[in-house]
């Protein structure tokens, strides 16, 4: 069975949320995945905290969209 996306889930965001990795391991995971041209630069990675575990999976990729559109703002005002 196919899953379908709801009309208000954002597309435009690609995230890739982790759980149960060490820091070393997440960071490994990363890299190969933009290795295999899977990751570019504007996936979003995130690993799961105490802080963000009791969250929605749709708050959470909110979250990592909001913290990208900074990043990127930050980047073009240092340019």
């Amino acid at each position: 069975m196919a899953l379908a996306y709801t009309l208000h889930m954002d597309t435009s965001i690609k995230a890739v949320i982790m759980h149960g990795f060490t820091n070393e391991e997440a960071f490994a995971i990363m890299r190969a995945a933009k290795a295999l041209g899977h990751g570019s630069d504007s996936t979003a990675y995130a690993t799961t905290t105490p802080a963000n575990l009791g969250w929605t999976v749709a708050e959470l990729i909110e979250h990592l969209g909001e913290e990208a559109a900074a990043l990127a703002e930050a980047k073009k005002g240092g340019r």
